[in-house]
């Protein structure tokens, strides 16, 4: 205690604080380490290459869904301290020195998922929780696919490469109704039986995944919307012509391959009264 002129005792002053300031948190803090469920129910799929700004919310997010739930990461040619911040927040890090190319990274995320439930995410967009739950509670309901209903941007005058392969696929699959809603688009989830049905190696090509899961008579549909185009930074980076859009077109391309050779060479649809033999 100090003393004042009078001989009186008086306290010391209180150290005054800025309105607002606020005091730095310990990482642990405000990243704090999730307990990997030893039992998962949601199993959480994330490719990613050099996504250090964003892994943490990704996996605070995925970690929301459900109690019992699984992250795994599949860090695949990252330089960043991506994985090392993924596996301090719970997740479970495949390492791979080299990048693996676009989707092979679900495919592997799939082949070690343990729950009942897969959903599949990308590792440079930040969709809440509440966004995400829709696909995992349809699934829970007895979809086997849960679609991301976004269809990418069709009021235009040339429609992108991607989406008019999305749509057309879906008709030549007789499902229509889906429109573009497609397993290229993430998010989206899938249940154990449709893993099962499908594949985990066949989901490095999306499309042909689709394919397969539709003609296997898998419950698959478009249940919520999310938008993924405008906050897609490797979109809005872009300039010029996208480079993806050549890939995608061809995965969509094999898938339909897939689905004639898996039926017959004009893909179930009907030849009405055409009298082939006369011009053979």
């Amino acid at each position: 205690m100090l003393k004042s002129r009078s001989g009186k005792r008086r306290a010391p002053p209180r150290r005054r604080t800025r309105v607002g300031a606020a005091r730095k948190a310990s990482p642990s803090a405000v990243l704090p380490k999730a307990p990997p469920s030893a039992t998962p129910v949601v199993s959480v799929v994330i490719p990613v290459v050099n996504e250090r700004k964003t892994i943490a919310r990704i996996i605070r997010q995925a970690f929301a869904l459900h109690r019992d739930t699984e992250v795994i990461v599949v860090a695949n040619g990252s330089t960043d301290g991506t994985a090392q911040t993924a596996e301090s927040l719970g997740a479970k890090v495949l390492h791979y020195p080299e990048p693996l190319g676009h989707d092979v990274g679900r495919s592997i995320g799939a082949r070690e998922a343990k729950g009942r439930i897969i959903l599949f995410t990308d590792g440079d967009i930040v969709i809440p929780a509440k966004d995400l739950m829709p696909l995992v509670k349809a699934v829970e309901n007895g979809v086997d696919i849960a679609l991301n209903s976004y269809l990418g941007p069709t009021d235009k005058m040339n429609v992108h490469g991607v989406v008019l392969a999305k749509h057309a696929l879906n008709i030549a699959l007789s499902r229509p109704e889906l429109k573009g809603a497609s397993m290229t688009t993430i998010p989206h989830a899938i249940s154990r039986k449709a893993l099962e049905a499908i594949g985990w190696e066949q989901l490095a090509i999306p499309p042909k995944a689709q394919a397969i899961g539709i003609c296997r008579g898998l419950d698959v549909r478009a249940v919520h919307y999310i938008e993924v185009g405008k906050t897609n930074p490797r979109r809005r980076r872009k300039q010029g012509d996208d480079p993806l859009e050549g890939l995608i077109v061809g995965d969509h391309l094999e898938a339909i391959d897939w689905f004639i050779r898996a039926t017959n060479e004009r893909g179930n649809k009907p030849d009405l009264t055409r009298a082939r033999e006369v011009v053979r």
